[in-house]
């Protein structure tokens, strides 16, 4: 019996916790350099990074999902495509590629919907699957990418 509603997710830490974005929406991933700041309404873009020749924005991903990373190490830019363009989210790490099905997904009755998608449980492992869209909704990428 084949369960076609499996879906590869990338996981990333941020401080102590275990964050995933679905394989399809992460165009690469890069070491962490220092943004270039740049002025902005957006309380948690960090900058931008030039790409291949292109201007990446690159988000604070703690602050956007509320979370406090503390003096949490930053190893890696997550490069992810949202439908309007790339942007970057800044990460801890990037553990692993994993393997999840549609049974391993639980909904979060209380979260932010705009920007986490689910639960997976992996073993005794809870991590939290990012919804790329809404992660970016209203954060300016798209006059960023444009401009």
């Amino acid at each position: 019996m084949s369960d076609t509603s499996s879906q590869q997710l990338v996981v990333f830490s941020l401080g102590s916790e275990e964050y995933a974005l679905p394989i399809g929406s992460v165009h690469e991933i890069i070491r962490f350099s220092e943004p270039r700041s740049v002025a902005s309404d957006v309380p948690w873009i960090r900058g931008v990074i030039g790409l291949r020749g292109k201007i990446i924005p690159i988000y604070d991903l703690a602050s956007r999902i509320g979370i406090d990373a503390g003096d949490a190490e930053f190893g890696k830019i997550v490069i992810v495509e949202t439908g309007t363009g790339q942007a970057g989210v800044v990460v801890g790490d990037v553990e692993e590629v994993l393997t999840v099905t549609a049974e391993q997904l639980e909904a979060v009755p209380s979260a932010d919907l705009q920007t986490i998608e689910s639960i997976a449980k992996i073993g005794d492992r809870l991590v939290i699957l990012l919804n790329p869209e809404g992660l970016f909704a209203g954060s300016g990428v798209d006059e960023l990418a444009a401009a």
